[in-house]
């Protein structure tokens, strides 16, 4: 036989051949390699989704078997503690807001500090007073007293003005006087920053109005991290709580004391439960982010504004944020106390109510 000589054409017909061959099957490859890339990729990211539904799920369900344990326990302690909310439902966007109301005129809007409730108002005698010549509202802001605090948003200073003003809507409130305590006091100058509702005016309480350093906000900040927090709440049994909250209130009123009605009227069963816990904590830890945003809105305000603070405050130094924010909004006037501490609704009622009477003299 010849040996075999194939022809140039025939060569050149035969690489093409092993070319091609050799595209195809560095395609399959790599569409092999793609497509199994590509199902780790998703097993992956459900695996991730999987997971994180799982934990939420297992939160929700420490978080609600705690708070059931809570209210158990003080339901167990007796038929006094148990409480019927003192004032009336008003429902926004499905939540139920708790609003006390008395008296009838001109509306004076009350809001609580951080750790307290609307009923700190009547029991200092304040919503009392105020009633006999105006329309008095007091609010329990989301997570405090009897108003829950879903978790599906973000409670911020100016998350909690919106809810405000829909249930002074609702309530067909018009040009209200606002009146702020502590933690209350940065919704209510939220409230007059935003410009929805025509305010007549504010007095503002003891606030903290700039952001810095405070010893008790620091302290309690860890506890607003989801989770975390919640599971330390689980930790600490209710009547501990409860007695941790009870001694809380001394170096808020201090330098005066407790007062005697404050310790017998106030619901410490609710001010210790979990769901109020986490509200204390989730405002104190965004206190800080809500005074830096509002801080450069204090110049602009045109409204009235009334200022008081005790110059033996333990809790919020007169100084650096009364004083300072006095010489900010322009207008505004100060009243600094002298020897009264944090709770000023308590220790100078009277002054209080001038300032108010003060404002709603005006036109």
């Amino acid at each position: 036989m010849f040996p075999f000589d194939p022809s140039r054409q025939t060569r050149r017909l035969v690489r093409r051949s092993l070319n091609r061959t050799t595209r195809q099957v560095t395609r399959s490859i790599k569409a092999a390699a793609d497509a199994a890339s590509k199902a780790v990729t998703r097993s992956t990211e459900q695996a991730i989704r999987e997971t994180r539904k799982a934990t939420a799920r297992s939160v929700k369900r420490t978080v609600r078997h705690t708070e059931k344990v809570v209210e158990a326990a003080f339901a167990s302690s007796g038929p006094e503690t148990v409480r019927r909310p003192p004032g009336r439902f008003v429902t926004v966007d499905g939540l139920p807001v708790h609003v006390i109301l008395r008296g009838r005129g001109r509306p004076v809007v009350l809001v609580h500090g951080n750790g307290t409730m609307a009923e700190d108002f009547a029991i200092c005698g304040l919503i009392d007073r105020l009633a006999a010549r105006y329309r008095v509202i007091a609010i329990d802001r989301p997570g405090f007293g009897y108003t829950a605090r879903p978790r599906h948003r973000l409670w911020t200073a100016q998350a909690q003005a919106v809810l405000l003003h829909r249930v002074l809507e609702q309530l067909a409130v018009e040009r209200p006087l606002v009146v702020g305590h502590s933690w209350g006091t940065i919704v209510a100058l939220a409230l007059a920053a935003d410009g929805r509702r025509t305010l007549r005016g504010l007095v503002l309480l003891s606030g903290s109005y700039f952001p810095g350093h405070r010893a008790d906000a620091a302290l309690i900040a860890p506890l607003a991290i989801p989770g975390l927090g919640d599971a330390a709440r689980a930790l600490v049994p209710a009547k501990m709580s409860a007695a941790l909250t009870e001694q809380s209130f001394r170096p808020v009123f201090w330098p005066q004391a407790v007062p005697a009605r404050f310790k017998a009227r106030f619901p410490v069963e609710i001010a210790a439960a979990a769901t109020q816990a986490r509200a204390v904590s989730e405002d104190a830890a965004s206190m800080n982010a809500a005074v830096t945003g509002l801080q450069r809105r204090y110049g602009g305000l045109t409204l009235p504004v009334s200022i008081l603070a005790g110059d033996a405050d333990a809790i919020v130094k007169a100084g650096e944020h009364s004083v300072r924010l006095h010489t900010t909004i322009p207008g505004s006037t100060l009243r600094l106390l002298p020897g009264i501490g944090h709770m000023t609704h308590y220790a100078a009622r009277l002054k209080v109510e001038r300032a108010i009477d003060d404002l709603m003299k005006l036109r």
